[in-house]
């Protein structure tokens, strides 16, 4: 009996070992190193290792470790589904290994290191894989229950760490991304004036909105709307992509948005599988009088002129980026009067779950009249944002051709 209640304060101690709140203060990186420390103690083990999973490649990175620190330093990785730690990460369970050679082991450093008995188990958050937590021994030795509860409590812990961290320098990086691709100043021109907006949806989640307007050759200037499918940095890094290709296509073709959105598909197609996203591409002529403009599955421009009701300008719709579209895409001429004011938009803009897209667009042409540019993006998201707050991204572009005489 006395056996009994030791053992038990034995397992207790262990566990808070590896659940010790005062960790919660650490980053990441000394997290993961000290409780490797307290699981190579606490287990007897010769070495600790945790490996990283990587979605895109659908492979483990050895990322920390105590006990063999040449896992990291040599960048080890473990195709899921192969060997030992790849088995962990398939199957999601805790598997015991008791012979370590080529025949269980992907990883040769760990029989050259003369491992006997290897334990894992998978590093799981919220239904997601995040890697494989494994401790190994020299000696013979028989992993219990409570070796195996006792390493899966550190591997969920750090599972959560993990993906708490990633989520932040994601966001992060995502938002420091997308701002870097955004125009920083918009261009100041005598026959044009300029207003944007860029609002994240719901939790602030960044994602593959983006405008641009930019020079071209002749006195043409290029309008862009897009929005990829998606949110987070995979997001953004398409429309990065897919922002630099379209500025060098069209330079291709500098009068022809249906050519230029035609290329792009295509190199979406070969380079990005998989990724879909809806652009708008206009070109203005130089004399502000009127653009030419293709749809790639993007929501129309809302026009207005002075003494009218706002509209949707009617075009002829293509199919989105990243669709299989074997036919010619279509340009339109939209011409410009005087005094005229254009809303370019991403659907977040128009589209809730409380309103039919019919309704949002109706309540943007509520909300447009002909003033200066600034003027109307600043009632167009007063309005928008006032009736249901947005759940998705929202990117707002307003053009206005001021009339004769206008400074």
């Amino acid at each position: 009996m006395q056996d009994d209640v030791t053992g038990a304060e034995d397992q207790l101690l262990r566990i808070e070992s590896v659940t010790d709140s005062t960790l919660s203060h650490l980053d990441l990186e000394k997290l993961l190193a000290e409780l490797l420390l307290r699981i190579r103690e606490q287990l007897a083990a010769d070495t600790a290792t945790v490996l990283l999973h990587d979605s895109n490649s659908r492979q483990l990175i050895a990322t920390a470790t105590a006990g063999f620190e040449e896992e990291v330093r040599q960048g080890v990785r473990i195709p899921v589904g192969a060997g030992f730690a790849g088995q962990v990460a398939a199957q999601r369970r805790p598997i015991v290994v008791n012979h370590v050679d080529a025949s269980t082991v992907v990883n040769p450093l760990l029989w050259e290191k003369g491992l006997h008995t290897l334990l894992g188990v998978p590093m799981v958050a919220g239904g997601q894989l995040i890697g494989v937590l494994h401790v190994g021994s020299i000696a013979q030795r028989t992993f219990t229950e409570q070796d195996v509860h006792l390493l899966q409590l550190a591997a969920d812990r750090m599972a959560l760490a993990t993906q708490a961290q990633v989520a932040r320098t994601e966001r992060a990086t995502a938002t420091a991304l997308q701002r870097s691709l955004l125009p920083a100043r918009l261009p100041r021109l005598a026959g044009l004036e300029f207003a944007t907006r860029y609002v994240p949806g719901a939790e602030l989640r960044v994602g593959g909105d983006w405008y641009d307007v930019f020079p071209l050759p002749d006195d043409r200037w290029g309008i862009v709307m897009g929005d990829v499918v998606g949110h987070g940095l995979p997001a953004a890094v398409v429309m990065g992509r897919l922002r630099s290709a379209l500025r060098a296509y069209a330079l291709l073709d500098t009068d022809d948005p249906a050519s230029v959105l035609d290329k792009l598909n295509r190199k979406a197609m070969h380079f990005e599988p998989g990724a879909m996203a809806t652009v708008l591409y206009a070109v203005v002529e130089p004399t502000y009088d009127r653009f030419r403009i293709s749809l790639a599955g993007h929501p129309p421009p809302v026009m207005v002129a002075p003494g009218e009701p706002a509209r949707l300008v009617e075009l002829a719709p293509d199919p989105p980026i990243g669709v299989r579209h074997p036919g010619p895409r279509h340009s339109s001429v939209v011409e410009i009067p005087g005094e005229s004011v254009v809303c370019f938009y991403t659907d977040g803009l128009v589209e809730r779950r409380g309103w039919t897209l019919d309704m949002g667009l109706e309540l943007l042409c509520g909300a447009l009249d002909a003033r200066p540019a600034e003027s109307v993006a600043a009632r167009v998201m007063s309005v928008m944002t006032r009736a249901e707050p947005p759940e998705d991204d929202i990117a707002l572009l307003v053009m206005r051709r001021p009339g004769d005489g206008e400074v």
